[in-house]
């Protein structure tokens, strides 16, 4: 093979290798998209049944695949939605599900790739319905993913003796060939973070004769399921000590699966090839067979699996708080208030840590560390704002007091106050490393300290924020005025400091960048005291408390309201396009 020849067989082979990734990531999206938040919903209440965490498990695996799935458990885990015996058994399920997923893949459909493309390319195109288009994009990513195995077979084929060559070692039969294919399917897909492309191309390299038994390819599919519990690992790098715990717990139980299934290969190979007398389809009833052993062996231990690991990663700093929202409070409608009241508490302490470790360290010295936990808690509070929002929507269908059903409402807008808390936290943490990029965005002794007392200020206000939402207290309004003068003594400062900032750059004391970065630190800060007001507000309302004798008043669903008449658009459109073509 001369060097042209070698660099279009690698470049091909790469982009069909590409196109497969991008292809199974469209596809995923899309039919994560078209599932909508119901899948979401679901998973975070599948927590008291081990069984269905699995199914659930294995639906989000087959719609997203195990690393993002995985991340995305890891994501509820550091949220406080699940604790740690719960993620278990729908991480078990992730695995499942990715097998089941490439069990599609694995049929020759490859000759129908460039319908799927135009097909999903003209429901996107023409089809209005949102989750239509969700449908037609999944569609797109199926055919892509198929072209990019059509593309790597048709590269590999012509060359298939020359690779079978160079891939002789990696061969089943022997115990050090099984853990070369192992070790080099483990490598790849932690460095591509997906097990599906690496099977992929063990699917390719068998459609074109390259591998042509399951001794090759089976120690491929065990390499792939270590390999992408890499995604998981460095998602957690920064989480709570559980979320940490379930990813490494989700490394463990396939190494031991691996483990075992190097072991067995000798009973399982001949045994699994039977299943098909297709290479491919093999391969594939080989992943999902061994995905089920490793159900079959963990999934009746989860409990102690989950004190084993405890064991095993200890931690000296409590346990996070989890969360307040449980569904068996929904009956009892002042408890589960109650509930989301504390709810709310955990979140903007959240919010305050997020705010302390901005100010702590971004702004003197770059900590990746504290970068990844002031985003994981913006992560972490935009899953508790989903979870809030669908547990107040189950409470609004119990039959709810006139005080009760305008208390969840400022329950709601508090909510998402405090998420918009989160972004602008994030964004001082974006504009902390940006500015550390600019040499000339410095500032002078004094100045700094002008902006930090503001800081603190803020600080001050979130601090104050957290306490309100006690739900025992019974001076919540008191300590809303306590917020709306803090937001006063706020609002002082922040006009004086931006009065100081304008009058050094006029006087050139300090470079226009200084300007420009500080004045984005405190517009940020601006917002965050003005939701914090919001709230504030919020509470000083006659609605904002809670009625100790109603705490054991069980309810029932509410009926449903009686349909009034839709209104006619003819009656309002003429409204909305009155005065349009008045001149100005």
């Amino acid at each position: 093979m001369d060097g042209s020849t070698s660099f279009y067989l690698v470049f091909t082979v790469l982009g069909g290798l590409g196109l497969f990734i991008l292809g199974m990531g469209i596809m995923s999206d899309g039919l994560r998209i078209a599932a909508g938040s119901g899948l979401r919903t679901l998973l975070s209440k599948a927590t008291a049944n081990r069984f269905a965490g699995l199914a659930l498990g294995t639906l989000l695996g087959f719609l997203v695949h195990s690393s993002a799935a995985s991340v995305m458990l890891v994501g509820f885990l550091n949220a406080g939605l699940m604790n740690l015996a719960q993620a278990i058994a729908p991480m078990l399920g992730t695995n499942l599900g990715t097998s089941l997923s490439m069990q599609l893949v694995s049929f020759r459909l490859a000759d129908y790739c460039y319908v799927g493309i135009v097909a999903g390319l003209a429901v996107q195109m023409a089809v209005p319905n949102p989750r239509a288009k969700s449908i037609g994009r999944a569609l797109l990513g199926f055919g892509l993913l198929f072209l990019g195995m059509k593309t790597m077979s048709a590269a590999i084929a012509p060359h298939r003796d020359l690779l079978r060559h160079y891939l002789t070692a990696i061969d089943g039969h022997t115990f050090s060939g099984r853990l070369l294919g192992v070790g080099l399917a483990f490598a790849l897909t932690a460095i591509i973070q997906s097990s599906g492309a690496t099977i992929g191309m063990a699917f390719a390299l068998a459609d074109a004769g390259v591998f042509d038994s399951l001794w090759q390819t089976y120690p491929v599919v065990i390499g792939a399921q270590i390999g992408t519990c890499a995604t998981a690992l460095l998602g957690s790098i920064g989480a709570g000590i559980d979320a940490r715990r379930a990813a490494a717990g989700n490394l463990l139980t396939n190494v031991a699966n691996a483990g075992l299934s190097i072991a067995l290969a000798p009973l399982w190979v001949p045994l699994f090839a039977r299943t098909s007398p297709d290479l491919v389809r093999q391969t594939a009833n080989a992943h999902t067979l061994l995905m089920l052993q490793n159900c079959a062996v963990f999934l009746p231990i989860v409990p102690i699996y989950a004190r084993g690991l405890r064991i095993l990663f200890p931690s000296r700093l409590p346990p996070p708080e989890p969360s307040h929202l449980r569904p068996d409070l929904l009956d009892y409608p002042e408890q589960a208030i109650a509930a989301c009241l504390r709810e709310l508490r955990r979140v903007a302490r959240l919010c305050r840590q997020s705010l302390q470790l901005a100010g702590e360290t971004l702004l003197f010295a770059h900590a990746a560390k504290d970068v990844q936990t002031i985003r994981l808690n913006e992560q972490a509070i935009n899953e508790i704002k989903r979870a809030m929002k669908d547990y107040l929507a189950d409470l609004t269908r119990r039959h709810l007091s006139k005080r009760q059903a305008i208390l969840v409402q400022h329950v709601d807008r508090c909510m998402s106050d405090l998420e918009r808390i989160g972004d602008h936290v994030e964004t001082l943490c974006n504009v902390s490393l940006r500015r550390r990029r600019i040499p000339a965005a410095i500032v002078d002794r004094l100045s700094f300290s002008l902006f930090f007392q503001l800081y603190e200020a803020a600080l001050h206000v979130l601090k104050l924020l957290a306490q309100s939402f006690d739900p025992d207290r019974d001076d919540i309004p008191a300590v809303a005025d306590r917020i709306l003068l803090a937001r006063d003594d706020y609002a002082q400062a922040s006009q004086t400091v931006r009065v100081h900032f304008n009058e050094e750059v006029s006087a050139r004391a300090m470079t226009p960048a200084a300007g420009i970065f500080f004045a984005e630190y405190m517009a940020a800060l601006d917002r965050i005291v003005r939701h914090a007001r919001n709230v504030a507000l919020a509470e000083k309302q006659p609605q904002f408390w809670i009625k100790r004798q109603k705490l054991e008043k069980r309810v029932g669903l509410a009926p449903d309201p009686a349909q009034d008449v839709l209104v006619d658009p003819r009656e309002y459109l003429p409204r909305l396009r009155d005065g349009l073509d008045d001149p100005e």
